[in-house]
């Protein structure tokens, strides 16, 4: 059997870019000097951009007062007697077997509970996180970091809970209270705390963490404002000619809309960074990258199932593409609604519809013909059918910000859920179909995208056709298109995908142009090369850079001179953004990747074995060592590294049944085909035949194991598989 005819392909496992949605990804290497600093950039203290952030409300004492005691406010506090709403007098709750103690220590707060080593251990509240409708604690560890305890308070029913109350959290999981998965500098720093840097050293493990404020304060939304302070004084000393934008890099109340909701997203979002710092009033693409919509995430319709927060959610909504803003529903500094109940909808949609919306039809909404429900019942209000909500973390409902309209008639296409029966649990999606066809008369329904989306996912006859349509449909949601786009990339030999990638890459849509950066990976260099090139030159960074990182994966690119300084530019531009992001593992795969790419492979094996002194039970970075530890001829190691994963992928990190069987096929479908390719041919169809029953519409599974099998003079199972 030829080298080539079982080389491991590595699908799914090693993407180049491991999106951690929270966190962020990054590439580091070790033979670049200008980019391997293993420090954060310059320090907050070092900066004069920041104002005090008490010295705000001297001037704005309204909107300060709005602020104050809002959960901005309250983000994060030092606990005191104020500020901690649990119950710490002498309480006790018991998670699968590990009991936790809570008391009062004077004006300290103390917990007893198993410790990183697996003992119980005593240890003291620092800090307390959020306020409702539950409040967790932070507490500091060695080497400067904070840990989120996973038993927090819940303030209404007043009582303590595990976040996660079904399974134990031994403390070798990432999920444990001390884990990197409850660290408080990657996970929640940068949204619970203003103008934060990580300050993380790669060489001591240690954090020196800075941040101008420890909540979320003026400075964190309308962005530095020593300038403007600056500006304040020379003003109140009567000066002239001090410009029309007051020092302020950002002042979300008079940007276009889209520019206020990109003001919020940061936080309100499942995104990764791709920036070193982000500042308040730049494009969110500079420095964010939103979750698409992917399966897991939201289902296909795009409705919220996972912990996605609100951006991706309000991107797919007719009033976001007819310029609704954050503000008009809630208050930017109190955080309240503008209004209670229906009420807050009646502000636009009713007798008297706002006259900056174009197309609002004058009509009173409030009553059963139009919601087919008693009035004042919960039926009857707006939120119930158009933002049905999704509780998190036990007990935290929030709500679906698409707005869309009920749409039981998709349920048996995609597999979504209604909120028809939703509330009627006794009957089905087909009921609640024809109840509102009957209501509606003979109006017709209009396609959604995510019929297509859902094609795509159950790889059906024709999905791909349906995918391109979607692809390049204008009228259709940024995000949906740019999900459809990245779904094309298993058909690109069918006729018409390239041509939708390519005709992707010149889109309008900045997602759509970073959907389709990613996926000319997947296509021949000579139609790839020159829209990347000229995408390497965009003016919004999370898509240049997604575009030299794909670029990065074709050798010998024909590149001019000025193209490829460029290109050289925008790779230092990617290695600086993501140089803040070195304490999590994805940062030194991404490292790994683009220096095998770049013919150093003494480079990407330091960065994945850095990677995996971070967290061992990282597969990935596993299997992308051993990838490149076979191509080097070391398979006896290549071979460890992959049985490795393969015991992480038993043991307890991973809970989805569908991820754990999808993995574990990729890494029995490599070790099947690198078995074979060192002549152990027996063990070779085991482990490929193990593969097949996990990956079994994969093509080139079956079809290795035909080979296999054919080599081993097994002619009549070889036909079958082949």
């Amino acid at each position: 059997m030829s080298r080539a005819g079982l080389r491991p392909l590595w699908r799914g496992l090693t993407a180049g870019l491991v999106l951690v949605f929270s966190g962020a990804a990054c590439e580091r290497a070790g033979e670049e000097p200008a980019a391997e600093s293993a420090q954060t950039g310059a320090t907050i203290a070092a900066s004069e951009t920041y104002a005090d952030p008490a010295s705000c409300a001297g001037c704005h004492s309204e909107a300060a007062a709005a602020w104050r005691e809002s959960h901005h406010d309250r983000a994060m506090e030092p606990a005191t007697p104020e500020t901690v709403l649990g119950d710490f007098e002498g309480t006790e709750f018991t998670h699968h077997g590990v009991t936790s103690r809570f008391r009062r220590d004077g004006d300290g707060f103390r917990v007893e509970t198993e410790g990183e080593d697996g003992a119980l251990a005593d240890f003291e509240i620092a800090y307390t996180f959020g306020v409702e409708p539950l409040q967790q604690y932070l507490v500091r560890f060695p080497r400067g970091r904070l840990q989120s305890l996973t038993v927090a308070w819940d303030t209404e029913r007043r009582r303590w809970f595990s976040l996660y109350p079904d399974e134990p959290i031994p403390p070798d999981d990432p999920l444990h209270w001390t884990g990197p998965a409850q660290r408080w500098n990657i996970m929640c720093a940068d949204c619970h705390s203003t103008a934060l840097e990580r300050g993380y050293d790669v060489s001591s493990d240690r954090y020196a963490t800075e941040k101008v404020a420890l909540d979320v304060s003026c400075q964190a939304c309308h962005g530095p404002g020593g300038a403007h302070a600056r500006w304040a004084e020379a003003l109140a000393r009567g000066e002239q000619g001090l410009g029309s934008d007051r020092g302020l890099g950002a002042d979300p109340t008079s940007r276009s809309s889209r520019e206020q909701v990109e003001a919020c997203a940061p936080c309100h979002s499942r995104r990764h960074r791709v920036s070193g710092r982000a500042v308040p009033g730049e494009p969110f693409l500079d420095h964010y990258v939103p979750a698409l919509l992917l399966p897991g995430l939201y289902h296909a319709d795009g409705q919220i199932q996972d912990e996605v927060y609100v951006y991706g959610s309000f991107l797919q909504s007719r009033m976001y593409a007819h310029g609704v803003r954050c503000s008009d529903c809630h208050e930017p500094h109190g955080l309240g609604l503008r209004a209670e109940g229906n009420a807050l909808c009646e502000r636009c949609h009713g007798l008297e519809p706002d006259g900056r919306f174009a197309g609002l039809v004058k009509k009173d909404y409030d009553t059963r013909d139009h919601h087919l429900h008693e009035p004042g019942s919960p039926g009857a209000a707006c939120v119930t059918c158009h933002m049905p909500a999704r509780t998190y973390m036990q007990v935290d409902p929030r709500r679906d910000h698409s707005l869309r309209v009920p749409r039981p008639d998709l349920s048996p296409e995609t597999g979504a859920p209604n909120v028809c029966v939703g509330c009627h649990a006794e009957r089905d999606a087909g009921w609640a179909a024809a109840a509102l066809a009957e209501h509606r008369g003979t109006a017709e329904l209009p396609g959604h995208f995510g019929e297509a989306l859902a094609a795509g996912r159950g790889r059906q006859q024709g999905a791909s056709a349906r995918l391109r349509t979607l692809a390049g449909d204008g009228a259709q949601p940024a995000i949906a298109r740019a999900t459809a786009l990245e779904m094309l990339g298993d058909s690109l030999s069918e006729p018409g995908s390239v041509d939708a990638i390519v005709a992707g890459s010149r889109d309008a849509e900045p997602l759509v142009r970073l959907s389709a950066a990613r996926m000319l990976a997947g296509v021949e260099p000579r139609r790839a090369v020159p829209e990347l090139a000229r995408l390497v030159g965009d003016r919004l960074r999370a898509v240049r850079i997604e575009a030299a990182r794909t670029l990065s994966g074709i050798p010998d690119a024909p590149l001019s001179s000025e193209q490829r300084q460029r290109y050289a530019l925008v790779l230092d531009e990617y290695r600086a953004g993501q140089q803040a992001l070195a304490d999590t593992p994805e940062a030194h795969l991404n490292l790994g990747v683009l220096a095998a790419r770049r013919g150093r492979p003494g480079a990407a094996e330091k960065s994945y074995r850095t990677a995996l002194g971070l967290r061992p039970d990282f597969v990935p970075a596993r299997v992308n060592l051993a990838n490149l530890l076979n191509a080097q001829g070391r398979n006896d190691e290549a071979e460890a590294e992959l049985r490795s994963a393969l015991e992480v992928v038993a043991g307890p990190t991973y809970r989805d049944d569908a991820a754990r069987r999808e993995t574990r096929g990729e890494l029995e479908y490599s070790l099947g085909l690198l078995l074979a390719e060192t002549g152990r041919l027996d063990e070779a169809i085991a482990s490929l035949r193990e593969a097949r029953v996990r990956l079994g519409n994969r093509p080139r599974v079956h079809y290795n194991l035909g080979l296999a099998l054919q080599h081993r003079g097994r002619r009549a199972e070889a036909e079958v598989a082949l």
